[in-house]
């Protein structure tokens, strides 16, 4: 990625409808906090310097990104939102990072938005400074855009005139299908020039980020829109059911990939696979298989059933039943017995 880049990532909400003791980024889909799927994707496009702003709980994940960054990779920062006063309130936070980073782009991120991807927020970047964009918009089409903001976009030009929330929204506007996902690149000088502007005169007393579209907009300046390939690219999770649809979505697709890349999931009753864990061709997975964090299975294996697999190295042609192992390495050929139990998995 050629340009400069930088990424604010927001992770202060509380999240009370999840009832957890534990922030709202840290709630995993298939082993991974959602948190770490946003960083890894910010990363995979390229993306070296991440600013994570926290607030509820926020020792949890300044804890979780103080061990994150010991294993490598983009360098992390933090800025603390000890008020959660709405997005835009969010990202002044981070304004002495975006200061130290300016002259680039910035990427905006929400920590709890686990399926947006390196090739969507790498591709939008290219449209964000191929068309000159002040910000760019990373949208979705749903078939039913209840609850989103709208994106509203000039006919003849195809910029972004507006993003209108739902309970502002006419009848023409609600039936827009393209919706805003709550990420965005901006034009960091453009952003830092506009942050201070924005205003919370509105019923919830709140700062609002699609304040910063609205206001760089009425500057004359471009704001575009790139429409991400994949719906999902827009979840969340508001509470533990939505978590779990979540969770469904990343299992069904992940065992979906593994099969085409030619793993033999006979019956997938019981079997869950991190997106880390990485399995050779012509291997076996069985029923009440879990296999995760960086897993690493070889090829013409058979696992399961009943096998839990964390952070573990499985040679070519080994075999395991009924068994647990954690940060193990299981030979090449090597038959682990039924009712083994390594590690403290």
């Amino acid at each position: 990625m050629p340009e400069q880049t930088c990424a604010v990532i927001l992770a202060g909400g509380e999240g009370k409808r999840m009832k957890s003791n534990h922030p709202k980024v840290l709630a995993s889909v298939l082993f991974k906090p959602m948190l770490q799927w946003v960083m890894d994707a910010a990363e995979g496009a390229g993306v070296r310097e991440l600013c994570v702003v926290t607030g509820h709980k926020h020792e949890q994940v300044e804890a979780y990104l103080q061990a994150a960054e010991k294993a490598g990779g983009a360098r992390l920062h933090h800025v603390l939102q000890a008020e959660q006063h709405g997005t835009g309130h969010a990202v002044m936070m981070a304004e002495p990072f975006l200061r130290a980073h300016s002259g680039g782009n910035t990427l905006i991120l929400n920590g709890d938005a686990p399926f947006v991807s390196a090739e969507v927020l790498e591709a939008a970047l290219g449209a964000h400074v191929c068309n000159g964009n002040a910000v760019t918009v990373i949208t979705a089409e749903l078939d039913d855009p209840s609850g989103y903001g709208r994106i509203v976009r000039d006919p003849s030009t195809g910029l972004v005139r507006a993003i209108v929330e739902q309970k502002d929204a006419d009848e023409a506007t609600l039936a827009v299908r393209e919706i805003n996902s709550g990420a965005y690149w901006f034009r960091t000088d453009d952003l830092l020039s506009i942050l201070g502007s924005i205003r919370n005169d509105n019923a919830q007393g709140e700062y609002y980020l699609t304040d910063a579209v609205r206001l760089l907009i009425e500057q004359n300046k471009n704001a575009g829109a790139y429409i991400a390939s994949d719906p999902a690219a827009v979840m969340g999770a508001n509470d533990c059911v939505q978590l779990n649809a979540l969770n469904e979505i990343a299992r069904a697709r992940i065992l979906h990939a593994q099969m085409l890349a030619g793993v033999e999931i006979p019956c997938t009753d019981g079997v869950l696979i991190g997106p880390d864990v990485s399995i050779g061709r012509s291997t076996r997975i069985l029923p009440n298989t879990i296999l995760r964090g960086n897993t690493a299975v070889g090829a013409d294996c058979t696992i399961g059933p009943s096998v839990v697999l964390t952070d573990c190295t499985v040679g070519d042609g080994a075999s395991l039943c009924f068994a647990s192992c954690e940060r193990t390495n299981i030979s090449a050929s090597q038959a682990v017995v039924p009712f083994t139990v390594i590690g403290n998995s």
